[in-house]
């Protein structure tokens, strides 16, 4: 298989919180919500960087679609990581992050691998790690 992952779709519980979420309070670019003349279709896309695109679906219709039964949360089964320049850069996302609603998990802290990071959950619980990596700076 050659790495094509151009979507992560994310299940939420109220697709319209968590639309306000990642628009209003972290900033990501969306066309809002889309697919509502479906029924089990709506979904928002948000540009991430080099074609990549963050989706959030209604867990349910997630569950739908795939065939499968509904199954609880589970925060540990994956993390988004976001890769920033500085411990300063980690420190200012994390403050918008839970000014928009996060939950602290872990406060940004220097990590036993020579980098600085710290932990959110959004509203669904979904994971973020916000990460200075010196070994990877994003060139933006």
């Amino acid at each position: 298989m050659r790495p094509r992952i151009t979507v992560i779709t994310i299940g939420v519980d109220d697709l319209e919180t968590s639309v306000r979420f990642y628009r209003d309070g972290l900033g990501l670019a969306t066309e809002g919500i889309i697919g509502t003349e479906f029924e089990h279709g709506a979904v928002a896309f948000f540009d991430l960087q080099h074609g990549l695109r963050l989706a959030l679906f209604g867990r349910e219709d997630i569950a739908r679609d795939a065939g499968i039964a509904a199954t609880a949360r589970s925060a540990t089964e994956f993390t988004l990581g976001h890769n920033v320049a500085s411990e300063q850069d980690v420190d200012a996302v994390m403050r918008q992050a839970i000014d928009a609603g996060a939950r602290l998990v872990k406060p940004a802290q220097k990590t036993f691998w020579g980098g600085y990071a710290g932990y959110f959950q959004d509203p669904d619980d979904h994971l973020w790690e916000v990460v200075f990596n010196p070994a990877v700076i994003p060139d933006d």
